[in-house]
């Protein structure tokens, strides 16, 4: 609902960078004007592209931030479930994994998070289900069979609302005995990466994404 290709295009251009990879940025459907699964599938058009076009799953990696990290777990395991072969890893910004929004630190850290709030996300949770059941797995990857997905890194803001969401997947994922690496930065709200060119955690933090795709492209 929020956000478009045209505001995230310098955070495509910068984890390029980092990541010393061309990078694709993917203008995919919003809501309310497109419910769930348009997004999913959007996801899915440009990966099968990426393969049409010869490129081994192994030299690819895919990433989001908040929905986009929600957008980002949903083609995992919509691709691990067509038994489609996966990217070779994913870097996830603050996702947004519980639509439910049952996170403890919903209410814990309201009053840190200037950005996401709990009667917001359930709003945008409304539309972009669709009358869907919000504890769906592809709408909610938190509440997925997370074994068999490539490595995780997941990085969030220690003062954000969406903390709870980032650590229990982070735990699930480990548990279900997938390689995922949690980073909680230290007075970082939610999305910060974003920020790069003013703060100079988020610096760090995009730099360390960056090492981390260089590591697991094939």
């Amino acid at each position: 609902m929020a956000g478009s290709i045209v505001s995230h295009r310098y955070v495509s251009v910068e984890i390029g960078r980092a990541a010393q990879a061309r990078t694709l940025a993917v203008g995919y459907r919003r809501t309310p004007e497109h419910s769930y699964p348009a997004q999913l599938h959007d996801a899915m058009a440009a990966y099968r592209c990426l393969l049409d076009q010869g490129i081994a799953p192994g030299h690819i990696a895919v990433g989001g931030d908040s929905a986009g990290g929600n957008l980002t777990l949903a083609l995992l395991l919509a691709l691990r479930e067509r038994a489609e072969p996966l990217p070779c890893c994913a870097w996830l910004i603050s996702p947004w994994t519980d639509l439910t929004a049952s996170g403890v630190t919903m209410q814990t850290k309201a009053a840190a998070d200037p950005m996401i709030q709990k009667p917001y996300l359930l709003e945008l949770a409304q539309a972009f289900c669709g009358g869907r059941d919000l504890a769906d797995p592809l709408i909610s990857p938190q509440h997925a069979d997370l074994a068999g997905l490539p490595p995780l890194l997941i990085q969030v803001g220690a003062d954000e609302t969406l903390l709870d969401d980032a650590v229990t997947l982070a735990g699930r994922a480990g548990a279900a005995g997938v390689a995922v690496t949690l980073q909680i930065w230290p007075d970082m709200i939610h999305a910060f990466p974003m920020f790069f060119p003013l703060v100079a955690a988020s610096r760090r933090a995009t730099a360390d994404a960056g090492a981390f795709l260089r590591r697991h492209f094939a």
